[in-house]
């Protein structure tokens, strides 16, 4: 029985062709936005934990300032290399502590140049970025002491400045101090905020200071707590440490902020997966839309078919068999609209992700449930018309022009 009236359904639809199309473009429409914008943001939020991740393990930014309105400016004083120091000797838990002192300047290498991004640091800075070397060796502790000009470069200096040759004991000039090439890095790529960490040139950071800032203030200081550590007790070690270094008296605010980088990769994995669902939860106003358009519809085809509902229940066919015909019908309508849009929002997935450069990831539960909310819709929407279509009279059925 339930197969006769689904051969009915088809019939029906495939008899209006471009109206049975019309009719479930809400549907389409609605289930493609939500498969794309769920699948779209989970590969746009697994990007940004991934990036973030590149950061480094278990790091912690120290910046001088602090953010957001009311709070003490960034323009706080700065650390120095003392400040260094002391983490270093009285942290516990820690692997690794690295000054860092950044500055763009123009780096020439024959008849090309380049505005880089320099930091100054050591070899802590590789420990707490988890960055490896793919050529060359770290600094001396006699280049770091001595500030001496020798520098580690990012891949795509030497990509770009090397054209990709050999770029261990090559000498560039950083500004106008010429440096050794004594490193390269791995390859890290995009970070989280769009940057390109492989455009960098590291340099010691008495060399950097000396010599291009010109200063020796040291503007952010990166920690990395021992794997499997417990950051948040680390993070509370380095206030504590810095209040008391930076003579803040109890109950004033700290001129200086301590940031866990698995908070903020968190902190913005969420804001990512509230947008996601957002957008999503707009779109799926588009299936209500849908199923209001499947209704009209299927009301206006009782209307048509008055004649033959009469004929069908004067020649024996009880009343459910005809409800059940017209629901089956809407639910058709809504499954077909359902698989369309399922193949379509699949498919505008994959060529924005693959735009985006973010991983495709397939979730088979956001599209089980489009499908069935698609099939619930024509339920729900095609249940008054069926009604109706059932209780007409057979008399004045058979007498309806």
């Amino acid at each position: 029985m339930l197969l006769e009236a689904v051969r009915l359904a088809l019939r029906a639809i495939g008899r209006s062709k471009l109206r049975s199309f019309l009719t479930v473009l809400g549907i389409i429409i609605g289930v493609a936005a939500v498969i794309a914008m769920v699948t779209i943001g989970k590969g746009t939020t697994a990007k940004v934990t991934a990036d973030l991740a590149k950061l480094g393990a278990n790091l912690l930014s120290v910046n001088p300032g602090q953010f957001g309105p009311g709070r003490a400016s960034a323009d706080a004083r700065s650390f120095n290399v003392r400040d260094i120091e002391a983490m270093r000797s009285q942290l516990n838990g820690i692997r690794a502590v690295a000054p860092m002192a950044q500055k763009t300047a123009t780096v020439i290498y024959g008849s090309d140049s380049r505005s880089i991004a320099i930091v100054g640091t050591d070899n802590d800075y590789l420990v707490t970025q988890d960055w490896l070397l793919t050529q060359g060796r770290e600094f001396y502790e006699a280049e770091l002491r001595g500030g001496r000009a020798a520098c580690i470069v990012g891949a795509t200096v030497v990509r770009k400045l090397f054209g990709g040759a050999e770029g261990v004991g090559r000498n560039i000039r950083v500004a106008s101090v010429s440096c050794e090439v004594i490193g390269v890095l791995e390859a890290k790529g995009q970070s989280g905020f769009g940057m390109d960490q492989d455009d960098t040139i590291l340099m010691p950071i008495r060399t950097f200071q000396r010599r291009l800032a010109g200063s020796s203030e040291i503007g952010r200081i990166m920690v990395a707590a021992e794997h499997g550590g417990e950051t948040t007790r680390v993070q509370r070690a380095i206030e504590l440490l810095l209040r008391e270094r930076r003579s803040i008296t109890p109950g004033k605010e700290d001129d200086f902020s301590v940031l866990d980088m698995r908070q903020i990769a968190q902190a913005m994995a969420g804001t990512t997966t509230l947008l996601t669902g957002l957008l999503a939860a707009v779109a799926a106003v588009s299936l209500l839309v849908g199923g209001i358009g499947i209704m009209n519809i299927m009301l206006v085809s009782v209307t048509e078919r008055t004649r033959e509902i009469g004929i069908r229940l004067a020649i024996g066919a009880s009343r459910g068999q005809v409800l059940s015909q017209f629901l089956v019908e809407a639910i058709m309508l809504s499954i077909l609209g359902g698989v369309t849009g399922i193949a379509l929002g699949l498919g505008l997935a994959l060529l924005v992700t693959g735009a985006l450069q973010v991983p495709f990831i397939l979730d088979l539960a956001t599209v089980l449930l489009a499908f069935a909310f698609s099939a619930l819709v024509g339920v729900c929407f095609g249940y008054l018309p069926a009604r109706q279509a059932a209780q007409l009279n057979p008399i004045e059925a058979l007498r309806h022009e």
